[in-house]
C-alpha cells in the first residue's frame, strides 16, 4: 500500500442527491430531527448532572447514553445538512476518516453501555437486596469508563487500516456520511481481507455485547415469571421496557448493515437503515428512556423553578 500514490484528497458524498425540492425537504426534516434529538439528550445530561435525586447508576448510564447519542448524531448530521444545501458535496480525506472513526467509536461504546445497562437491570430485579452494595457509584463509574475505553480503542485498528489505503479515484461515496463499505469500494487496492476484518470486528462487538444482554434478560424473565402478583410482574418488566426498545432499534439496524458477510442488500438500503442509527434512535432515546419518566419530570420541574426563581433555592 505504501508504494501506491494517493491522489484523492477529498470525497464527494452523494447522500440523498436529487432535485432541489427533495433536498430542501430532506434538509428540513433532518434539521428538525437533529435539533430535537440534541436538545432532548442535552436536557437529560443536564438533569442528571444537576439533580442529586438522579445520581443513581441507572440515570448515570442514561446520561452517558445521551452523551453518546449527541456525539453519534453530531458526527454525521451537520455535515450532511451542509452538503444538502451546497452545490459541491465534498469532505476532505482526513475529515472523512475522522468522521468514520468518531461514528463507529461512539456506536461501539453504545453497544457496550447497553450491555452494562442490561446487567444493571439484572442486578436490580434478580438481586434487589444486594443492588446497592453491588452497583455502587464507584463500580458504576468503572463500568462506564470501561465501556468508553473499549468502544474507542476497538475501532482504532480498522480505522488505521482504512486510513492507510490508497485512493486513486473515483471519489464519490454513495452515502450521506463516510461509511466503511462504500469507502472500501473506492480504494485502489484489494480490500477483501480488510472487509473481512471489519465484519469480524463488528460481529465480535455486536455478538459479545448482545450475549451479555441476552443472558441478563434470560435471568430477568426467569425471575419475573416467579413473581406471584401480576402487578409485581408488570412493575418489574416496566423497568426494562425502555431498554429493550432501544436495544431492538440499535442492534437490529446495526447487525443488518455491518455483520452480514454477504451484502445482498444495496447501498441505498443501507442508507435508509443508517437513518435509524443516526437520526431516529437519537431522536427517540430521550422520550423512550427519560422524559416520560415521573422522576425525570419532577427533576425537570425543579430545575425549571430554580432557573425562574433562584432565590428560593
Amino acid at each position: 500500500m505504501r508504494n501506491q500514490t494517493r491522489t484523492v484528497t477529498e470525497f464527494m458524498l452523494l447522500g440523498f442527491s436529487g432535485n432541489k425540492t427533495v433536498e430542501v425537504t430532506v434538509f428540513t426534516l433532518f434539521f428538525i430531527s437533529y435539533t430535537i434529538a440534541l436538545v432532548g439528550n442535552l436536557t437529560i445530561i443536564t438533569l442528571v448532572w444537576c439533580d442529586n435525586s438522579l445520581h443513581t447508576p441507572m440515570y448515570i448510564f442514561i446520561a452517558n447514553l445521551s452523551f453518546l447519542e449527541a456525539i453519534y448524531t453530531t458526527a454525521v448530521i451537520p455535515k450532511m445538512l451542509v452538503n444538502l444545501m451546497s452545490q459541491r458535496k465534498s469532505i476532505s480525506f482526513n475529515s472523512c476518516i475522522l468522521q468514520a472513526y468518531i461514528y463507529f467509536s461512539a456506536g461501539s461504546t453504545e453497544f457496550f453501555l447497553l450491555a452494562v445497562m442490561s446487567f444493571d437491570r439484572y442486578i436490580a430485579i434478580c438481586n434487589p437486596l444486594r443492588y446497592a452494595s453491588i452497583m455502587s457509584t464507584h463500580f458504576c463509574l468503572q463500568l462506564t469508563a470501561a465501556s468508553w475505553m473499549w468502544g474507542f480503542f476497538s475501532v482504532i485498528p480498522p480505522a488505521l487500516l482504512v486510513g492507510e489505503l490508497p485512493f486513486c479515484g473515483p471519489n464519490a461515496i454513495n452515502h450521506f456520511f463516510c461509511d466503511v463499505d462504500p469507502l472500501l469500494k473506492l480504494a485502489c487496492f484489494e480490500t477483501r481481507n480488510i472487509a473481512m476484518i471489519n465484519i469480524f470486528n463488528a460481529a465480535l462487538l455486536h455478538l459479545s455485547s448482545l450475549m451479555v444482554t441476552g443472558v441478563s434478560y434470560m435471568f430477568i424473565i426467569s425471575t419475573v415469571v416467579r413473581i406471584p402478583s401480576a402487578e409485581g410482574r408488570q412493575k418489574a418488566l416496566s423497568t426494562c421496557a425502555s431498554h429493550l426498545i432501544v436495544v431492538t432499534l440499535f442492534y437490529g439496524s446495526s447487525i443488518f448493515i455491518y455483520v452480514q458477510p454477504q451484502k445482498r442488500h444495496s447501498l441505498d438500503l443501507n442508507k435508509v437503515a443508517s437513518i435509524l442509527n443516526t437520526v431516529i434512535t437519537p431522536l427517540l432515546n430521550p422520550f423512550i428512556y427519560s422524559l416520560r419518566n415521573k422522576q425525570v419530570k419532577e427533576a425537570l420541574e425543579r430545575l425549571t423553578r430554580r432557573k425562574i426563581s433562584p432565590s428560593e433555592f
